[in-house]
């Protein structure tokens, strides 16, 4: 794995060792088994530490969401060892919220009753959770949406619902598997701005899967590049662009074009 030391603006190297792991990848082997059985992933290690906004590049099909799944403990791992706060991994748990590419919101219920409905199975104080789905709202921007169907909002809107179901659990840490991949190129931007302004103020682990090089290198603290099948983390680069981050800082930044330039050479891209 190539790593690419350069200093984070907002962060420097002391302070950040200080942080512990919230993610930690060791060795992890995941293997399909049957008449045509294959390796989706070999010898996978890698850690992100508290508060870092992580993102993983990579072809299709190189194991980038099998990756993921296996960190959020919603499919087993073959061979190795998964960390979370310390903790292992062998099944889901609350310290962890997942935002997949499509919305998972139950259309019989509102905007607000979504993103209560996780508070409710778990059994967890409402009055506190409607608090927090109330601020949810404001920081979403779907003030004013809060009894519509999700068949009533837009794309982009029902992304940010999504996000919000996840939001309103209070995870420490955010799993996000393309959840703006579906969405136009406009939307997706829109969301990229928002997903970055609600880390800022919130500060959680998150760990993003994409597609899209500039998405990873105007969110992130690290890019992470995958190998395709069986995947395995190749590179890893240090984001150095300082924070807090708009569009109109940053992408005209000669910086963010190298980067994207790096990326894509590593990628094949050109």
């Amino acid at each position: 794995m190539t790593t690419t030391n350069l200093k984070v603006v907002e962060d420097g190297d002391a302070q950040r060792a200080e942080r512990k792991d919230a993610i930690c990848v060791r060795n992890v082997l995941k293997r399909y088994p049957g008449k045509k059985a294959f390796n989706a992933l070999e010898d996978v290690s890698l850690s992100i530490r508290e508060r870092e906004f992580v993102s993983i590049l990579g072809p299709s099909g190189c194991g980038k969401s099998t990756l993921l799944r296996i960190v959020a403990g919603l499919v087993p791992r073959t061979e190795g060892e998964v960390l979370v706060n310390g903790k292992p991994v062998d099944g889901p748990s609350p310290e962890i919220g997942v935002v997949f590419q499509t919305s998972n919101m139950l259309p019989w219920l509102t905007v607000e009753k979504n993103m209560l409905l996780g508070a409710r199975l778990r059994k967890l104080p409402m009055q506190q959770a409607e608090g927090r789905v109330r601020e949810l709202t404001r920081m979403l921007g779907l003030s004013g949406f809060e009894h519509s169907h999700p068949h009533q909002l837009s794309g982009g809107m029902r992304q940010r619902a999504s996000i919000g179901q996840i939001l309103a659990l209070d995870p420490s840490i955010l799993l996000m598997d393309e959840p703006f991949g579906a969405l136009d190129a406009l939307t997706r931007d829109l969301l990229n701005v928002e997903l970055l302004r609600i880390w800022q103020e919130r500060m959680q682990t998150v760990m993003l899967i994409t597609h899209s090089i500039q998405e990873a290198v105007f969110l992130s603290d690290r890019v992470l590049v995958m190998s395709p099948r069986p995947g395995r983390i190749l590179h890893d680069i240090r984001i150095d662009l300082p924070r807090p981050r708009l569009p109109e800082n940053i992408k005209g930044n000669p910086r963010y074009g190298q980067y994207i330039a790096e990326i894509s050479k590593i990628m094949g891209v050109y």
